[in-house]
């Protein structure tokens, strides 16, 4: 099992790689989605707090 855990980053990191590769585009897009979908939980979360704390 302790052999896996250690492979299986390994496997991401060349997936990763090889995605940038071959498609920078599209990588660089699927990067630009995922933050803005984190930015924009972060906000709403701060947001939900700020509307509890002033009503």
């Amino acid at each position: 099992m302790t052999k896996i855990k250690q492979l299986v980053p390994w496997v991401v990191l060349a997936f990763l790689v090889y995605a940038v590769v071959t498609s920078p585009d599209k990588s660089a897009d699927m990067v630009r989605n995922i933050w803005d979908i984190i930015t924009d939980g972060v906000r709403n979360v701060g947001q939900f707090f700020d509307n509890i704390l002033n009503g």
